[in-house]
């Protein structure tokens, strides 16, 4: 059975007509072809498909797409100003914070979640923040100094999304 959607994605309104049981992150990729977002492990342990819905991160394949009508949707390509980075994004290139890069999307919008929350957290705080998200290839090392760089390079304001 189809209902209909309508929601923000990345300060974009978007309406459709959609099966009631997808899910927000299979919204996502499919029907609107935003791709950053990833599909990890579908039970909401990895944290690849992290999104921020209405300011607070939240991982996408745990919800329906249809509890968040009416809301609105920033994932990795709305974070930032098309044409410039998020200075999380910055901080993940020039610390080195990723390997193959699966994990980094979710990485990053959780990332910027925590700070926004914690902008003074220090790296157990870091590192307890991230439990929701898994890493396979990195040992978590450049992933904290990135969040490290990105906090002390940036005001508490900036660590939050420009979405």
């Amino acid at each position: 059975m189809n209902v209909p959607l309508s929601l923000t994605v990345n300060g974009r309104a978007v309406e459709a007509s959609i099966d009631a049981r997808t899910l927000l992150v299979q919204f996502i990729r499919d029907h609107l072809r935003l791709t950053g977002t990833h599909v990890g492990c579908d039970t909401a342990q990895c944290g690849a498909c992290t999104v921020h819905l209405d300011g607070r991160a939240i991982k996408s394949c745990s919800i329906l797409a249809v509890q968040a009508s009416g809301g609105a949707v920033t994932t990795i390509e709305g974070l930032a100003p098309a044409g410039s980075l998020h200075p999380m994004q910055e901080a993940f290139r020039e610390c080195h914070g990723l390997q193959c890069g699966f994990c980094t999307p979710g990485m990053v919008m959780s990332a910027v979640q925590l700070l926004a929350d914690h902008p003074d957290a220090d790296e157990h705080a870091i590192r307890e923040g991230l439990d929701g998200n898994i890493c396979r290839c990195t040992g978590y090392q450049n992933i904290v100094k990135s969040i490290r760089f990105c906090q002390a390079r940036q005001p508490a304001a900036a660590a939050e999304s420009h979405a």
